[in-house]
C-alpha cells in the first residue's frame, strides 16, 4: 500500500514519512549555505575574483553615535607579473622594478558602501591600506609605495556610493595563489565578523 494511502489513517505517520524522505536533501541544501556563508571569511577558503562578499561596519568616532554600514568588495580582475610591471610603468615613471625573487601584482577591486539607517552622513575613507597581500604561509607581504593605474582604491565614500580602483602589492614569484584581506580596521572603522579573505589569482 502507498505510504499516502495510509496517511489517511494516520497523518502523524506520513509526517514522519515526509521528514525521512526530504531530510538528506535538507542537511544537503543547509551545508551549501553554510559553506556559501562561510567562503572568504577564512584565509583556507578565499573568494575568488568575481564573487562578492557582503559584510557590516561601524562608522564613527569618539562619542559621537556610530552606524551600521553594509559594505560588499567584489575583486573584479587580478594582474602580475611582466603585464602589472608594464602597467606600472605606464602609471608612473617613478615606479621601481621589483626587488630580485618578487614581482608585482595589481588588484582591481569595486567596493560598495549602504547605510542601515539615519542619518547615514558617515563618510567612509576608503584606502588601499584597507587590503594587505598574504601568503599562503600566513606571511604578509610589505605594502608598496608606487603610483598605481588609474583610478586608485582611495575615497571617500558616501552612502549608497561605489567605487572602483586598483591596489598594487609586491609578491613572491614562487606563489602561485596569493591571498588578500580586507579589514576596515586599518582605516578607522570597525568590522563586525572579522576579515574577507580573496584569493589573488
Amino acid at each position: 500500500m502507498w505510504p499516502i494511502m495510509k496517511s489517511e489513517c494516520n497523518p502523524g505517520g506520513f509526517l514522519r514519512y515526509l521528514a525521512r524522505l526530504f531530510a538528506p536533501l535538507i542537511i544537503i541544501i543547509a551545508g551549501l549555505q553554510i559553506a556559501s556563508a562561510q567562503q572568504g571569511s577564512v584565509p583556507s577558503d578565499p573568494a575568488p575574483a568575481g564573487v562578492t562578499m557582503s559584510g557590516i561596519i561601524e562608522c564613527g568616532e569618539g562619542y559621537t553615535s556610530h552606524e551600521l554600514y553594509d559594505m560588499k568588495i567584489t575583486l573584479l580582475e587580478v594582474i602580475r607579473g611582466d603585464q602589472a610591471w608594464k602597467r606600472l610603468q605606464e602609471a608612473g615613471s617613478s615606479n621601481k622594478p621589483a626587488e630580485a625573487g618578487a614581482e608585482y601584482l595589481l588588484a582591481h577591486i569595486r567596493y560598495e558602501y549602504f547605510a542601515r539607517g539615519v542619518p547615514g552622513t558617515c563618510i567612509h575613507p576608503l584606502a588601499p591600506e584597507e587590503f594587505t597581500a598574504y601568503s599562503r604561509n600566513g606571511e604578509d607581504y610589505r605594502s608598496v609605495s608606487a603610483v598605481t593605474p588609474k583610478p586608485a582604491l582611495r575615497k571617500g565614500l558616501k552612502s549608497g556610493e561605489k567605487f572602483e580602483g586598483w591596489v598594487a602589492f609586491a609578491i613572491s614569484k614562487e606563489d602561485k595563489a596569493p591571498l588578500m584581506l580586507y579589514s576596515a580596521d586599518s582605516g578607522g572603522a570597525v568590522e563586525h565578523g572579522g576579515g574577507k579573505w580573496f584569493l589573488l589569482k
